[in-house]
């Protein structure tokens, strides 16, 4: 094989993992490195909306996908206190090429990694990048924290937030705090729970909610306002009672929810600008790497699946690779813009802090839903009916 169809892929996570198997499906020789010594993701929940979902069932991985998810209903807000419905999303509206779904992140991992091996991808483990070396036309040289060399004509950086490649393509970034903290856990619960996201919005905090694995575990992430800095990370566990007391005046059915918690994480928001350069040399970064998106949307995994493929089509288009990657910015910089920005003013719209601001809009939100519902979600079709594999 030509060594301009190998490519070694940083990261092993949902961009990384997707990303390789995109890749072989197209002829490719491809590496993934990952620094952990085994792959595995937190306990943590997915919303894969359609336009998400369009990408894993180009890639075949659509039976598979569903078997593991759960379907969902509908989208609802409701206030804190009483959990009074405030506006209703019915996703039942969308067709059968639009689903969206509820899956644990661990298995969406165990589906791609097992589809990137048997695409013939090689998945080498314990692979920390400490620098880069541009070889110009000959690609990129790697090292690692032990020492050892990889050289390869393509590197493709979907190494996170903290993303070594990023340093290497588009120089250091500045992200900064945003004065929220977020848990994260994940509930037993009985079976037969509706399936639907439930966003419940207090002051300063919002609490959503969404059932995973046949309805037996609830995915719970609680978001406060905080002026005191926390971690930026998803590994810091928390007391649980810490979180419950934050909670305390949120519906019953939540502080019920929180009482069953037995292990939390907590880490600390950071909004990270857009990478203003995405690529360098034979090196081109996707997902969370160039773009890091606050979880108030629940982009980031489809952000990264729609990165995957059009970075693909544009190698595949271009015969010159700056061209590619230069085609695949233009392509993708406007939208997962929009996508930030969009997922940090729901954050605001969430927390209304003003007793009286919160009854205007909430009202205001409850009457559209009631007089026009479809409109109510037609205002998302930006977004979910956007389909990177139709061209």
């Amino acid at each position: 094989m030509q060594s301009g169809n190998k490519a070694t892929i940083v990261g092993a996570g949902i961009a990384g993992l997707a990303c390789a198997i995109t890749l072989a499906q197209r002829g490719y020789d491809v590496t993934v490195l990952e620094q952990a010594e085994a792959i595995r993701e937190v306990g943590a929940g997915l919303q894969i909306s359609p336009n998400g979902f369009a990408v894993l069932q180009a890639l075949g991985l659509g039976p598979q996908v569903r078997a593991a998810a759960i379907a969902a209903q509908a989208i609802e807000l409701r206030d804190y206190k009483a959990a009074r419905l405030v506006m209703r999303l019915d996703l039942s509206a969308l067709t059968d090429r639009q689903e969206y779904l509820f899956l644990h992140r661990a298995d969406l991992i165990d589906i791609l990694a097992k589809a990137a091996r048997e695409s013939g991808v090689r998945i080498r483990l314990l692979q920390q990048i400490d620098s880069l070396t541009d070889q110009g036309d000959q690609g990129v040289c790697l090292t690692t924290a032990q020492g050892a060399k990889h050289c390869a004509p393509l590197v493709i950086g979907a190494d996170g937030m903290h993303s070594k490649i990023r340093q290497f393509v588009d120089g250091p970034s500045a992200p900064f705090f945003t004065h929220q903290v977020a848990w994260r856990a994940t509930v037993p619960i009985p079976s037969g729970i509706d399936h639907k996201v439930q966003v419940h919005m207090g002051p300063g905090r919002h609490v959503v909610t969404y059932p995973l694995r046949d309805g037996k575990l609830m995915n719970l992430v609680a978001v406060e306002e905080k002026t005191a800095w926390a971690a930026e990370s998803w590994m810091h566990q928390d007391d649980p009672a810490n979180m419950a007391a934050v909670f305390s005046d949120f519906a019953p059915q939540i502080q019920q929810l929180m009482a069953r918690v037995d292990s939390v994480h907590k880490w600390g928001l950071f909004r990270h600008p857009v990478a203003r350069q995405w690529h360098r040399g034979q090196a081109v970064i996707i997902g969370d790497a160039v773009h890091p998106t606050l979880p108030f949307l629940a982009q980031g995994a489809c952000m990264a699946l729609e990165d995957v493929w059009v970075l693909a089509d544009c190698l595949a288009v271009e015969t010159d690779r700056d061209t590619a990657f230069a085609r695949y910015q233009k392509i993708r910089k406007a939208r997962v813009e929009r996508v930030v920005a969009t997922a940090s003013g729901n954050a605001k719209r969430y927390h209304l802090s003003l007793p009286p601001v919160r009854f205007v809009a909430h009202n205001v939100l409850r009457a559209v839903g009631a007089m026009a519902p479809g409109v109510a979600l037609s205002q998302f079709d930006w977004l979910y009916q956007h389909d990177v594999t139709q061209g």
